[in-house]
Protein backbone atom coordinates (compact mmCIF):
# COMPACT_ATOMS: atom_id res chain seq x y z
CA UNK A 1 0.00 0.00 0.00
CA UNK A 2 1.33 3.28 -1.04
CA UNK A 3 2.43 5.56 2.02
CA UNK A 4 0.30 8.61 1.37
CA UNK A 5 -2.87 6.57 2.73
CA UNK A 6 -3.22 5.13 6.27
CA UNK A 7 -1.86 2.05 5.37
CA UNK A 8 -3.98 -0.50 8.28
CA UNK A 9 -7.38 1.13 7.20
CA UNK A 10 -6.67 1.44 3.29
CA UNK A 11 -5.63 -2.11 3.32
CA UNK A 12 -9.02 -3.07 5.43
CA UNK A 13 -11.38 -0.96 3.19
CA UNK A 14 -9.61 -2.97 0.02
CA UNK A 15 -10.16 -6.26 1.56
CA UNK A 16 -13.39 -5.54 3.13
CA UNK A 17 -14.61 -4.57 -0.10
CA UNK A 18 -14.02 -7.43 -1.83
CA UNK A 19 -15.61 -9.68 -0.03
CA UNK A 20 -18.53 -7.52 0.45
CA UNK A 21 -19.10 -6.86 -2.97
CA UNK A 22 -18.00 -10.28 -4.53
CA UNK A 23 -20.09 -11.71 -7.22
CA UNK A 24 -22.17 -7.91 -7.21
CA UNK A 25 -22.47 -6.93 -11.08
CA UNK A 26 -22.43 -3.16 -10.37
CA UNK A 27 -20.80 -2.34 -6.87
CA UNK A 28 -19.99 0.88 -5.60
CA UNK A 29 -17.02 2.89 -6.58
CA UNK A 30 -14.01 2.69 -4.24
CA UNK A 31 -13.59 5.56 -1.78
CA UNK A 32 -9.61 4.87 -1.54
CA UNK A 33 -9.29 8.75 -1.11
CA UNK A 34 -11.08 8.98 2.39
CA UNK A 35 -7.69 7.08 3.40
CA UNK A 36 -5.43 9.28 2.40
CA UNK A 37 -2.90 10.53 5.32
CA UNK A 38 -3.19 13.92 5.63
CA UNK A 39 -2.78 16.28 8.81
CA UNK A 40 -5.06 16.10 11.37
CA UNK A 41 -7.66 19.28 11.39
CA UNK A 42 -7.36 21.65 14.57
CA UNK A 43 -10.37 20.91 16.19
CA UNK A 44 -9.40 16.63 15.44
CA UNK A 45 -6.45 17.38 16.73
CA UNK A 46 -7.57 18.80 19.75
CA UNK A 47 -10.12 15.98 20.66
CA UNK A 48 -7.29 12.72 20.12
CA UNK A 49 -5.24 15.11 22.56
CA UNK A 50 -7.67 14.83 25.28
CA UNK A 51 -8.85 11.33 24.49
CA UNK A 52 -4.87 10.57 24.47
CA UNK A 53 -5.31 11.11 28.16
CA UNK A 54 -8.45 9.68 29.05
CA UNK A 55 -7.58 6.92 27.14
CA UNK A 56 -4.29 6.26 29.25
CA UNK A 57 -6.21 6.77 32.67
CA UNK A 58 -8.62 3.81 32.16
CA UNK A 59 -11.49 6.15 31.48
CA UNK A 60 -12.33 5.36 28.00
CA UNK A 61 -12.08 1.98 27.09
CA UNK A 62 -15.43 2.22 24.46
CA UNK A 63 -16.65 5.27 22.16
CA UNK A 64 -19.78 5.87 20.40
CA UNK A 65 -18.69 8.28 16.91
CA UNK A 66 -22.33 10.20 16.26
CA UNK A 67 -22.41 10.82 12.33
CA UNK A 68 -18.57 9.90 11.19
CA UNK A 69 -19.68 10.76 7.83
CA UNK A 70 -16.63 10.92 5.29
CA UNK A 71 -14.06 9.64 8.16
CA UNK A 72 -12.59 13.36 9.10
CA UNK A 73 -12.04 12.41 12.90
CA UNK A 74 -13.28 8.66 12.89
CA UNK A 75 -10.13 7.35 10.54
CA UNK A 76 -7.55 9.06 12.59
CA UNK A 77 -9.14 7.78 15.50
CA UNK A 78 -8.72 4.59 14.83
CA UNK A 79 -5.28 4.99 13.34
CA UNK A 80 -4.17 6.56 16.66
CA UNK A 81 -6.10 3.90 19.10
CA UNK A 82 -6.04 0.65 17.12
CA UNK A 83 -7.17 -1.12 20.81
CA UNK A 84 -10.39 1.25 21.58
CA UNK A 85 -13.97 -0.48 20.81
CA UNK A 86 -15.85 1.77 18.28
CA UNK A 87 -19.10 2.17 17.50
CA UNK A 88 -19.72 4.46 14.38
CA UNK A 89 -23.18 5.55 13.92
CA UNK A 90 -24.53 7.54 10.73
CA UNK A 91 -28.23 8.14 9.38
CA UNK A 92 -26.63 7.57 5.60
CA UNK A 93 -26.46 4.09 4.33
CA UNK A 94 -23.83 4.85 1.97
CA UNK A 95 -21.41 5.72 4.83
CA UNK A 96 -21.97 2.75 6.80
CA UNK A 97 -21.20 0.51 4.33
CA UNK A 98 -18.03 2.14 3.59
CA UNK A 99 -16.93 1.63 7.24
CA UNK A 100 -19.14 -1.74 7.29
CA UNK A 101 -15.69 -2.96 4.38
CA UNK A 102 -13.28 -1.61 6.86
CA UNK A 103 -14.60 -3.52 9.40
CA UNK A 104 -15.32 -6.66 7.43
CA UNK A 105 -11.44 -6.11 6.08
CA UNK A 106 -10.02 -6.73 9.62
CA UNK A 107 -10.60 -3.21 11.66
CA UNK A 108 -12.67 -6.00 13.94
CA UNK A 109 -12.69 -2.91 16.86
CA UNK A 110 -14.98 -0.59 14.29
CA UNK A 111 -18.90 -1.52 14.53
CA UNK A 112 -20.86 0.77 11.84
CA UNK A 113 -24.44 1.16 12.94
CA UNK A 114 -26.99 2.92 11.04
CA UNK A 115 -28.37 4.88 13.46
CA UNK A 116 -29.96 8.29 14.23
CA UNK A 117 -29.06 10.05 17.61
CA UNK A 118 -32.15 11.13 18.22
CA UNK A 119 -33.85 7.57 18.52
CA UNK A 120 -30.86 6.45 21.73
CA UNK A 121 -33.09 3.95 22.63
CA UNK A 122 -31.64 1.22 20.23
CA UNK A 123 -29.04 1.45 23.64
CA UNK A 124 -28.93 1.06 27.27
CA UNK A 125 -27.94 4.08 29.42
CA UNK A 126 -24.17 4.73 30.07
CA UNK A 127 -23.48 2.32 26.83
CA UNK A 128 -20.68 3.75 26.19
CA UNK A 129 -17.23 5.29 27.75
CA UNK A 130 -17.49 8.17 25.91
CA UNK A 131 -19.64 9.84 23.05
CA UNK A 132 -17.85 12.22 19.98
CA UNK A 133 -20.38 14.41 18.35
CA UNK A 134 -17.70 16.39 16.09
CA UNK A 135 -19.77 18.83 13.52
CA UNK A 136 -23.15 17.30 13.96
CA UNK A 137 -25.47 19.30 16.16
CA UNK A 138 -25.42 21.93 13.77
CA UNK A 139 -27.28 19.56 11.20
CA UNK A 140 -29.83 18.51 13.70
CA UNK A 141 -33.56 20.27 14.27
CA UNK A 142 -34.27 18.87 17.47
CA UNK A 143 -30.73 19.70 18.99
CA UNK A 144 -32.13 18.91 22.47
CA UNK A 145 -33.11 15.91 21.90
CA UNK A 146 -29.69 14.81 20.57
CA UNK A 147 -28.19 16.00 23.54
CA UNK A 148 -29.94 14.26 26.00
CA UNK A 149 -29.81 11.26 24.06
CA UNK A 150 -26.11 11.18 24.02
CA UNK A 151 -25.81 12.42 27.55
CA UNK A 152 -27.88 9.20 28.60
CA UNK A 153 -25.53 6.88 26.32
CA UNK A 154 -22.56 8.35 27.87
CA UNK A 155 -20.44 6.79 31.00
CA UNK A 156 -18.16 9.56 31.24
CA UNK A 157 -18.03 12.00 28.85
CA UNK A 158 -19.86 13.56 25.53
CA UNK A 159 -17.35 15.70 23.44
CA UNK A 160 -18.44 18.26 21.01
CA UNK A 161 -17.35 20.26 18.44
CA UNK A 162 -19.41 22.84 16.38
CA UNK A 163 -19.13 26.06 14.34
CA UNK A 164 -18.03 29.39 16.18
CA UNK A 165 -19.19 31.89 13.60
CA UNK A 166 -21.76 31.83 10.53
CA UNK A 167 -20.64 30.26 7.28
CA UNK A 168 -22.70 29.33 4.14
CA UNK A 169 -23.32 25.60 4.31
CA UNK A 170 -27.26 25.45 3.90
CA UNK A 171 -27.04 22.34 5.77
CA UNK A 172 -26.17 24.08 8.92
CA UNK A 173 -29.13 25.24 10.92
CA UNK A 174 -28.05 26.26 14.23
CA UNK A 175 -25.06 28.56 15.39
CA UNK A 176 -24.22 28.00 18.74
CA UNK A 177 -22.42 30.15 21.39
CA UNK A 178 -20.59 28.46 24.67
CA UNK A 179 -23.75 29.43 26.95
CA UNK A 180 -26.44 27.50 24.59
CA UNK A 181 -23.75 24.53 24.80
CA UNK A 182 -23.39 24.62 28.33
CA UNK A 183 -26.81 25.17 29.16
CA UNK A 184 -27.86 22.33 27.13
CA UNK A 185 -26.13 19.61 28.51
CA UNK A 186 -26.21 20.73 32.28
CA UNK A 187 -30.02 20.58 31.82
CA UNK A 188 -29.36 17.23 30.34
CA UNK A 189 -27.88 15.93 33.32
CA UNK A 190 -24.10 16.87 33.32
CA UNK A 191 -21.98 17.96 36.16
CA UNK A 192 -19.51 20.38 34.44
CA UNK A 193 -18.56 21.39 30.90
CA UNK A 194 -15.27 22.84 29.92
CA UNK A 195 -14.35 24.44 26.47
CA UNK A 196 -10.76 24.34 24.34
CA UNK A 197 -9.95 26.59 22.02
CA UNK A 198 -9.86 26.25 18.29
CA UNK A 199 -10.42 28.50 15.31
CA UNK A 200 -13.47 29.03 13.91
CA UNK A 201 -15.48 26.50 16.11
CA UNK A 202 -16.25 25.36 19.47
CA UNK A 203 -14.52 22.49 21.49
CA UNK A 204 -16.66 21.24 24.33
CA UNK A 205 -16.12 18.03 26.74
CA UNK A 206 -19.23 17.52 28.68
CA UNK A 207 -18.25 16.16 32.12
CA UNK A 208 -20.71 13.57 33.76
CA UNK A 209 -19.02 13.36 37.19
CA UNK A 210 -17.57 16.20 38.42
CA UNK A 211 -15.66 14.05 41.86
CA UNK A 212 -13.68 11.69 39.67
CA UNK A 213 -11.88 14.77 37.58
CA UNK A 214 -10.49 17.38 40.37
Amino acid sequence: MEQQYIKRLAEAYRRGYGLKYAGVAEPPEMKMHYFKAKDDLARVHVVLGFLQGVVAAGQCRSLLDVGSGRGVFLFPLLRDFPDLDVTSADILPHRVELLDCVSRGGVGNLHPVLADICDGDRWADNSFDVVTMLEVLEHIPDTERAVRSAVRLARNYVVVSVPSKPDDNPEHIHLFTNKDLEESFLAAGCAKVKFMSVTNHRVMVAYKQVEDHK
